[in-house]
């Protein structure tokens, strides 16, 4: 490890966007440590020297204290978290399914809430960092079998903004990642169109460029999508009812 080299921990790191956020920031020199459930994905990627392979499943808090733990002890330090873990299946997103539905904001939701959890302490005490959450712009209006997706990631917006308070007076950066739709093995499963689809390459630019090169506190892409769904959350629900029905061809 190099001295001085910056430091990053990404979680949902196995695939999408999350795989390409961790080779994106391990070629721009960062020591990287990636999680997710599936090893055998995160052995694959963590054959680049900078990037080491910590497997976990975000809903159990005593494994992740225990990664974060191991992290802490081989990195020495961390600069930046992205919590980025998420779970989408649209085929039981049709009708209300109560055990999908609760599945999802378990992963989507409290998986964030217990990452950061972990974190809160040695961030508060170090009083320097950077937490980003990955939420997406299925948070801001309701989409087509989204039952579960949807409110999971309406959630973690609103918890971005009431950790950027709780950790801003710790000199602790919160910021929050809203993706349009981004071609990942979660967004194949869609069986509507897709306006202004991107690559998981695409979205780890934008991001990289946000998080290290901006200071704003939310970063979206891509832009045409991002501002009409800005637009959209100011609409009267007839109006957005009715065109988001024609956007998605539905």
């Amino acid at each position: 490890m190099l001295k001085n080299q910056k430091k990053i921990w990404v979680t949902g790191a196995s695939s999408g966007i999350g795989k390409a956020v961790a080779e994106k920031f391990a070629r721009e020199g960062w020591k990287v440590a990636i999680s997710a459930r599936r090893e055998e994905l995160l052995k694959a990627i963590a054959e680049d020297d900078n990037i080491s392979s910590y497997p976990v499943d975000v809903t159990d808090i005593n494994k992740i204290k225990g990664v974060f733990e191991k992290i802490l002890e081989e990195f020495g330090d961390l600069d930046l978290c992205i919590f980025n873990a998420g779970t989408y299946d649209p085929k039981l997103e049709r009708e209300i399914n109560i055990d999908q539905i609760r599945k999802t904001i378990e992963v989507n939701f409290f998986g964030v809430v217990n990452c950061v959890k972990c974190i809160e302490k040695y961030f508060k005490t170090k009083k320097n960092g950077h937490i980003s959450i990955v939420s997406s712009i299925a948070g801001y209006r309701g989409l087509p079998n989204s039952s579960g997706y949807g409110p999971s990631k309406a959630a973690l917006s609103n918890l971005a903004e009431s950790l950027y308070f709780d950790f801003k007076k710790f000199d602790v950066r919160v910021s929050l990642i809203s993706p349009g739709f981004i071609k990942t093995p979660l967004t194949d499963k869609n069986d509507f169109h897709m306006p202004f689809i991107k690559s998981p390459e695409f979205a780890a630019e934008k991001i990289y460029h946000g998080l290290i090169k901006s200071n704003s506190f939310e970063i979206t892409f891509p832009k045409q999508l991002t501002l009409l769904f800005k637009i959209f959350r100011f609409l009267p629900n007839k109006f957005y009812l009715f065109l988001l029905g024609k956007l998605t061809k539905r």
